[in-house]
């Protein structure tokens, strides 16, 4: 079907809750897309930060191989994939390489006794417990509700979650009203209670948000670097001051990892950089690297407050999810992508900032941003350019382009990519 016939088709029948560019795409492999006129595009979005190994290639593959055994079930009954995808996060939420490289090489080797052997933890280890979702909105909302229950069964009985200005957490009522942004709230109102605001990198106002509400406060809940705002990244003071405060009302921290956790920042997760181990974590995104999954993973003294009944989802851990999320994060600890997005992105870092009326770079690993000056005009105009051009790229603001590339990205599309922008902005 060809572009105007698709389109003619979404505008009738689709609600109107996004501005889609003029394209179609109908393949792709790697770092390319391909459009419905035979056109290739270089993507340094990713699918928002999903397509981590690229387009076709592993995922296609496997989701083959899994949808030909089995699709689904239900969380009622034990499944392939979903004990070992869980030992995995495990291993990386304690920042543990070389114990999720021993359990991805056991699992690669197909032994499984070598593969039990891996995933049992060390003594003295720290275990993190997972649940399985579809989403980040839904990983958000089940961190808080753990955080709560936590809470209210460890016998502390606050409630408030503290979240960041700026901070987005997902599209549902609870989420957006943790999302401390009105253009996203107003329109939405009443939302659920039990928030309270906190400008990014205010120690000094988070102090005074402690002393106010003190026990009151059961979790802060932040993003160590903000993605929707325009690829904010959070201070080490402010992060461990967050971690202390929180700690010292018997409270958590959760970190919102959906878009930056999993290798893209450079390390397995965000909040790892800042020399910090947060008590809760969400995820999404790159974690299945195409497929809808979702996942928050908590410290098991905390995650085993957790009884039958207090939470679920009908598809979420599905066979297909947790076949396609082994075998990303197989390759990723494999291939050693954390380091991998650290030097592609310094690289990149260093080349925007040779690209005309740049006026600062910003963010870590391969989860960049960019501000333009005035002169630039609407970032927005500046993605339609650099697509018409072939290059997938993506606006936070007016005045602010951001990255998100596959994890495979080189520094020969950098390059090609700093090409494409300084022919646009020239």
């Amino acid at each position: 079907m060809s572009l105007a016939q698709q389109k003619a088709l979404e505008d009738t029948y689709l609600m109107h809750t996004y501005g889609r560019s003029p394209v179609e795409f109908v393949g792709g492999e790697g770092m390319e897309l391909v459009g419905d006129d035979g056109r290739t595009y270089r993507d340094f979005l990713a699918g928002i930060g999903v397509c981590c190994l690229g387009h076709g290639g592993l995922v296609a593959k496997v989701i083959q191989e899994q949808a030909a055994k089995l699709v689904h079930v239900s969380n009622y009954f034990y499944i392939e994939h979903r004990g070992q995808v869980a030992a995995l996060l495990s291993k990386l939420a304690n920042d543990d390489l070389e114990g999720a490289r021993a359990v991805a090489d056991a699992i690669a080797s197909g032994d499984a006794d070598a593969v039990a052997a891996a995933c049992a933890p060390k003594p003295g280890e720290q275990v993190w417990k997972t649940f399985f979702s579809n989403s980040g909105a839904e990983a958000n909302e089940g961190s808080m509700k753990l955080a709560r229950l936590y809470a209210h069964r460890a016998g502390n009985g606050g409630n408030t979650i503290v979240c960041l200005r700026g901070g987005f957490h997902g599209r549902t009522l609870e989420t957006i009203a943790a999302t401390m942004q009105d253009r996203l709230q107003d329109s939405f109102k009443p939302l659920p209670g039990g928030f309270v605001a906190c400008t990014p990198n205010d120690v000094d106002e988070l102090r005074r948000i402690f002393d106010e509400l003190g026990s009151e406060i059961c979790a802060v809940m932040l993003e160590p670097i903000q993605g929707e705002s325009g690829v904010h990244p959070l201070t080490k003071e402010f992060v461990q001051a967050a971690y202390d405060l929180v700690h010292g009302v018997g409270g958590v921290l959760i970190s919102d990892e959906v878009q930056a956790g999993l290798f893209r920042p450079g390390k397995p997760f965000a909040v790892q950089l800042f020399d910090v181990h947060a008590d809760i974590m969400s995820l999404a995104k790159g974690i299945a690297g195409g497929v809808p999954a979702g996942a928050f993973v908590a410290k098991q003294e905390i995650a085993d407050v957790f009884r039958p009944g207090d939470h679920g989802s009908t598809f979420g851990g599905s066979c297909l999810a947790v076949a396609a999320a082994e075998a990303v994060l197989t390759r990723l600890v494999q291939g050693d992508y954390a380091a991998h997005a650290a030097e592609v992105g310094a690289y990149m870092v260093e080349r925007l900032a040779t690209v005309p009326h740049v006026t600062e770079v910003r963010g870590s690993g391969l989860m960049l941003g960019c501000d333009l000056d005035e002169a630039a005009g609407d970032a927005h105009d500046v993605v339609a350019r650099a697509l018409e051009a072939g290059f997938v790229i993506n606006a936070t603001g007016a005045h602010t382009l951001r990255f998100l590339p596959p994890l495979i990205c080189e520094r020969a599309d950098v390059d090609d990519l700093v090409a494409c922008l300084t022919s646009v902005l020239g």
